[in-house]
């Protein structure tokens, strides 16, 4: 059985610290191969480019093997996958930001690892607290290097999703967090004078225990299972049954 084979990529671009962090921890376990936006892409959720075509070039991250993309996370999976040689694991991230309860949806770090489980290829999203100056990732990187040794010694989850907090004191399977908010759009006004908007995002829930955001809040890493399905089995078999024809 040859080397394991691992592409890394993110969305906070291919030169985000992150991404060099995640990529040093996986280069104890594999070969790395790194596929990355050429800018910034946070937020893209899962984006893909059809009306353009895409590139890539070769790009010095350190002694990686690392590779540009003129676009969206999912584009840079699915190019590396498919041009850049076969692919054993994606990984994605180190995020500067977490990822959690809804926050999912949009993010595109997750959809990276999302655009892997849709080509066959097992995938995990990690992300850490937001970009603080200086920022120290020897926490993090242990807690990456802690999660890939349980992670890879069993059979492989499709799609994870992996948070940590600042100084992580333990690991917990959660859930992702439910929390409904405000989502309004707050006006203003720019030097210019022209009106513009910000998107708040105030919750309006409370943290349920056992949840994502739960477990990041008590100090522990966080290991969400997601699903690509999204059917909600409960109401369709409740429309299922009430749409029945009379006996």
């Amino acid at each position: 059985m040859g080397a394991v084979r691992i592409l890394v990529s993110n969305d906070d671009g291919i030169f985000s610290p992150g991404l060099q962090a995640l990529a040093e921890v996986a280069s104890e376990f594999a070969e790395v191969r790194i596929v990355a936006p050429d800018v910034e892409q946070s937020s893209m959720s899962h984006a893909i480019t059809g009306t353009r075509p895409l590139s890539y070039r070769k790009t010095k991250i350190a002694a990686f093997e690392a590779y540009r993309v003129n676009g969206t996370p999912a584009d840079c999976v699915a190019l590396g996958i498919s041009q850049l040689g076969p692919v054993d694991r994606v990984l994605s991230g180190v995020n500067l930001g977490h990822n959690i309860g809804h926050a999912i949806w949009h993010s595109g770090t997750v959809a990276a690892a999302k655009q892997a489980a849709l080509l066959g290829v097992p995938a995990i999203a990690f992300s850490a607290p937001p970009w603080e100056e200086p920022m120290d990732f020897g926490p993090i990187k242990a807690g990456v290097n802690a999660t890939l040794k349980s992670v890879l010694a069993g059979p492989p989850h499709p799609l994870l999703n992996v948070n940590f907090p600042a100084v992580p004191r333990g690991v917990r399977w959660t859930r992702q967090s439910f929390r409904h908010y405000d989502g309004r759009m707050v006006p203003g006004e720019d030097p210019s004078g022209r009106r513009h908007f910000w998107f708040t995002v105030v919750p309006i829930e409370q943290v349920e225990e056992g949840t994502d955001r739960w477990a990041v809040n008590q100090g522990y890493v966080s290991i969400t299972p997601l699903r690509l399905d999204l059917t909600d089995e409960r109401a369709l078999q409740a429309a299922q049954r009430d749409s029945r024809p009379p006996a």
